[in-house]
């Protein structure tokens, strides 16, 4: 019998990333060489750990997206990819293919759109599992779907006992809860002064952001106060954290099928 099918997405700049600044070396070609070679060898691993039929393997396109037309303050504070690095990524990218590993990059969304399409799409058409092998919280809520989230650092699964122990809530609420209190790291300003914990405690007690609103949005509290004087940023926040799932990629399944 043949083996059913399985879909890797790959975040492929989380793995790139990751690696390249657990260096402590100040940035230069070599630092970048040594460890795009290591993020290599951790596609391999990846690739090998999970021995899928089909392979996604996403990256950022680069420039301005959707998002930042939303909201040109988005991802204003996060530092830019050294530009020694970004030199080096077609070199990266070339080793992949030549690996077998179809590279996916769209112009105007994040890599986080391409993955998330291609996994609704192949879970949608009851294709077999999917899996994504990230470390981005962004992603998480895949898993309300069927998706299953893999941290290659940790070398641990990610499901939704996992999201609800991490995050207070169950996959399908993360986006809530990110747009509630907002994520530093892209620049989503959430609601002031609302945390993990409360943001948590206020999906618990009302469902979703919009019974949030119809509930705690009435009170008479600071809280409530809040959430109406900030409903407009709630709701772009809302909308900056939702990821994209009709994105164009361009390829069929028979693309990205993967033989190892």
């Amino acid at each position: 019998m043949p083996n059913p099918a399985k879909l890797l997405a790959i975040d492929g700049l989380n793995i790139v990333r990751r690696v390249y600044e657990a260096s402590p070396e100040p940035d230069s070609d070599l630092k970048a060489s040594i460890a795009l070679r290591h993020a290599f060898s951790s596609f391999r691993h990846v690739l090998e750990a999970h021995a899928p039929t089909h392979v996604l393997a996403a990256f950022d396109h680069g420039g301005p997206t959707w998002r930042h037309a939303l909201y040109p303050r988005y991802r204003e504070g996060r530092a830019a990819m050294p530009s020694e690095l970004r030199a080096a990524l077609p070199e990266f990218h070339d080793r992949l293919r030549a690996a077998g590993v179809h590279v996916l990059m769209v112009p105007d969304v994040e890599a986080d759109d391409v993955i998330a399409t291609g996994v609704m799409r192949w879970l949608s058409e009851g294709r077999g599992e999917a899996v994504v092998a990230t470390t981005d919280k962004d992603l998480h809520p895949l898993i309300a779907h069927g998706a299953l989230v893999w941290d290659h650092f940790k070398n641990e699964w990610h499901d939704d006992a996992w999201v609800r122990a991490r995050f207070g809530v169950a996959p399908e609420q993360l986006h809530d809860l990110l747009a509630l209190m907002g994520d530093p790291t892209d620049g989503v300003p959430g609601v002031s002064k609302v945390g993990m914990k409360t943001a948590a405690r206020l999906l618990g007690a009302y469902g979703n952001l919009e019974a949030v609103m119809a509930g705690a949005g009435i009170l008479k509290t600071p809280l409530g106060e809040r959430l109406r004087a900030e409903r407009e940023i709630l709701e772009m926040s809302r909308c900056l954290v939702s990821l994209k799932l009709d994105v164009r990629l361009g390829v069929t399944w028979k693309t990205l099928a993967y033989e190892s």
